[in-house]
């Protein structure tokens, strides 16, 4: 990527967060004159192009799980391994007070991890799957009576 200017970047990097153009050139310091007219351009600079796409795709990876972590994630599910905060509730004769209390998973959702696990590993196939290498020559009706 060339070299990107200070106030290409601005805008950028504010065009992302906005989608506006004109409000991202003045953030970006461009001037009023310059926001209504000419600010449109920058969308078509190939240095600030590259940039916002590098930085979308950097944004999309951070905020969408991949297959790694799905199955790590699904892994210390099925092991018991991660926990969750529940508020209580304990009542006490007339007295009441909330209580935090760390939860595991239970035999139903370790479970279900694990059913995940194994789909994902086609452990439960029923059916099989099969590979011919075969050239297969369909005959047409006429050829059958032969």
């Amino acid at each position: 990527m060339s070299k990107l200017r200070v106030q290409w970047k601005n805008f950028a990097d504010e065009y992302i967060i906005s989608g506006n153009i004109y409000k991202s050139a003045l953030k970006a310091g461009y001037s009023e004159n310059y926001a209504k007219g000419n600010a449109a351009k920058l969308l078509e600079n190939v240095s600030v192009k590259d940039y916002i796409e590098e930085r979308l795709e950097e944004i999309k990876s951070q905020k969408v799980a991949d297959q790694q972590e799905i199955m790590e994630f699904l892994t210390s599910v099925m092991r018991g391994e991660v926990s969750e905060e529940q508020l209580l509730t304990v009542k006490e004769g007339f007295d009441e007070h909330v209580e935090l209390h760390t939860k595991h998973p239970d035999v139903n959702n370790r479970t279900k991890a694990a059913q995940m696990l194994g789909k994902r590993y086609a452990m439960w196939v029923d059916k099989g799957e099969v590979d011919i290498s075969q050239q297969i020559v369909f005959q047409g009706e006429d050829q059958l009576e032969d």
